[in-house]
């Protein structure tokens, strides 16, 4: 079991059931799965870059990523239905909250000019979406080994059927968020 799965377990979920106010703990929000996807558009042109993207998710998930292909043509982007464009992989369990866990006390300190992360990224359903601009704020990733920097997209999905529930749990998560 992680640390930041214990911690969950044995301090948040009973802190939170008393902010929420909740008659049962199994009602208490708990994180269900994080997905961390790339979309890489220079791949139409070079395989290797998609190839060095999914290196990296894999170097910072875990975890083999699967490739994503575009659904419909786009001929102004010179794009046809199936080619690879991009990676994704979901995380549960023990994977996910290690990814946690780095990306709050490793990742998100290390960004630049970092000032919180814009509370604007909640969908209404209690689920909270923000990106990364570079792969380097991870410590898994070799500076000298990347041929290009790149971002990606980071969802956390949570059990909360609100916004203001799930700010609740990711707080308690210590997601710095801005005021």
């Amino acid at each position: 079991m992680t640390r930041l799965q214990e911690t969950y377990q044995k301090e948040i979920r009973s802190a939170l059931q008393k902010e929420l106010q909740l008659p049962n703990v199994m009602q208490v929000p708990r994180l269900e799965k994080v997905v961390l996807s790339m979309g890489v558009g220079m791949a139409r042109d070079d395989k290797k870059h998609l190839s060095a993207a999914i290196n990296d998710l894999t170097k910072i998930s875990g975890q083999k990523p699967m490739t994503t292909t575009a659904r419909k043509s786009i001929a102004t982007f010179k794009l046809r239905k199936g080619m690879a464009i991009g990676c994704k992989v979901t995380l549960r369990h023990h994977r996910m909250y290690e990814v946690m866990d780095r990306l709050v006390n490793i990742a998100l300190p290390r960004v630049r000019d970092f000032h919180g992360l814009s509370p604007k990224g909640f969908d209404g359903r209690g689920n909270f979406s923000f990106g990364i601009k570079e792969q380097l704020v991870f410590p898994e990733i070799d500076y000298d080994s990347i041929d290009r920097v790149r971002g990606f997209n980071v969802v956390i999905v949570t059990s909360a059927p609100d916004d203001a529930s799930a700010r609740a749990l990711l707080r308690y998560f210590h997601i710095p968020f801005m005021s």
